[in-house]
């Protein structure tokens, strides 16, 4: 047996989404675990270096996590050849130029998303990576939820018979840092440090869409700032400028209707902080996080209008949970696993920094048919070869 240690640039994860999801749950799982078992019984083994602006906090965080190596220069830990990926988990607005300068020192590249705040941007990373010939890949991890892999495999059964509409209800009441410290960071609702829920979450609608649904038409959006202002770290008031929930409306090829409501500004009163109910011709479904359920068209109750009687129907109780008949990882691990496989060896790896560029284009029109008040088409992207000099 043979231990493969990888070298792995961690930037950013003194963020709240780099140290739980990516180091803790993800990165120092996979080593406690003993690495990465392949088939043939070699072992793919992680060797983070943490790379960030504040030592304190790299020191910190790597004397806790059992963590050798921390770097506060990009520059440095880019030179050491040991390190053959680089992982962003910057704020927006930092990921793109940090990406560009990993993919000239030949790193392999995986990076949370947005992976810029702007589409031209995310295209232009999708081409350079080609270019230099380095793997890439995009973190997708709803993806990989237990709630929705149950889901894929009623649509992948034919549960539903034809698709005709989807349901996507997302979000929470994200406090204004006033009276309760804010649960998300003020960058979040500042649109000049890459903040916004469009920019946000659209991300993840578009990958959610395409890979469990089908490709987007066209689509429509009203975004809004429902809270003005709010509280900072420091415990500053701010304007936000960014907005805090979005409602739109998504066409798919194949005919079918997408509601998606985003929103840091609701009280939940469903099962879970994202729901998504799917509704065909032989039976819907309804997917939270971890849970699914589904209602077949033999079990639908004949509900009738009548306001002048209390409702006689108990109709949360007349569906049937997805029985759990696998054990789900954290999404954010399996993925991890999937990409350190793909690198090592070439291993298949969809989700990456073209279909990241996706989820931009998706926020981008998302913006446009806000500020412009229109139905938007959504169209194809690739990416484009560089232009010949003359």
């Amino acid at each position: 047996m043979t231990t493969h240690h990888i070298g792995i640039i961690m930037n950013g994860v003194t963020g709240r989404m780099g140290t739980n999801q990516h180091l803790i749950r993800s990165i120092v799982a996979i080593r406690a675990q003993g690495g990465v078992v392949l088939e043939d019984g070699n072992v793919l083994m992680p060797d983070p270096i943490l790379v960030g602006r504040n030592e304190a906090k790299l020191e910190a965080l790597a004397e806790k996590h059992g963590i050798d190596r921390i770097e506060t220069s990009l520059k440095n830990a880019l030179a050491d050849e040991h390190n053959i990926i680089y992982f962003d988990s910057q704020t927006t607005n930092r990921r793109a130029e940090a990406i560009k300068q990993a993919i000239a020192a030949g790193k392999h590249i995986y990076c949370e998303k947005p992976t810029a705040t702007s589409v031209e941007e995310s295209l232009e990373l999708a081409r350079l990576a080609k270019e230099a010939g380095v793997k890439n890949g995009v973190v997708q991890d709803k993806l990989f939820l237990p709630g929705l892999l149950k889901l894929k495999r009623l649509i992948d059964s034919g549960y539903f018979g034809e698709i005709l509409s989807m349901k996507l209800d997302f979000g929470y009441w994200v406090f204004e840092g006033d009276w309760q410290e804010g649960q998300r960071p003020s960058w979040n609702y500042r649109k000049e440090d890459g903040g916004g829920i469009i920019v946000d979450m659209f991300a993840h609608w578009r990958y959610v869409i395409d890979h469990l649904f089908g490709d987007i038409k066209s689509l429509t959006c009203l975004g809004a700032t429902h809270i003005p202002t709010r509280v900072d770290e420091q415990g500053e008031a701010y304007t936000a400028t960014a907005d805090d929930a979005a409602y739109a409306i998504f066409e798919l090829e194949s005919g079918a209707v997408v509601q998606a409501n985003s929103s840091w500004t609701t009280r939940v009163d469903r099962d879970d902080l994202l729901t998504i109910q799917v509704d065909g011709t032989l039976g819907s479904a309804v997917a939270g996080l971890r849970e699914c359920k589904t209602q077949h068209r033999v079990q639908t109750p004949r509900p009738t209008w009548n306001p002048d009687i209390p409702n006689p129907i108990p109709f949360q109780e007349l569906w049937q949970d997805v029985p759990e008949n696998e054990v789900y990882d954290n999404g954010f691990k399996i993925q991890w696993e999937l990409f350190l496989k793909h690198v090592h060896r070439d291993d298949a790896f969809p989700w990456d920094l073209l279909e990241g560029a996706k989820g931009t284009q998706l926020a981008d029109l998302g913006l446009e048919a806000w500020r412009e008040r229109k139905w938007v088409d959504v169209p194809k992207l690739k990416v484009e070869a560089p232009a010949k000099q003359v």
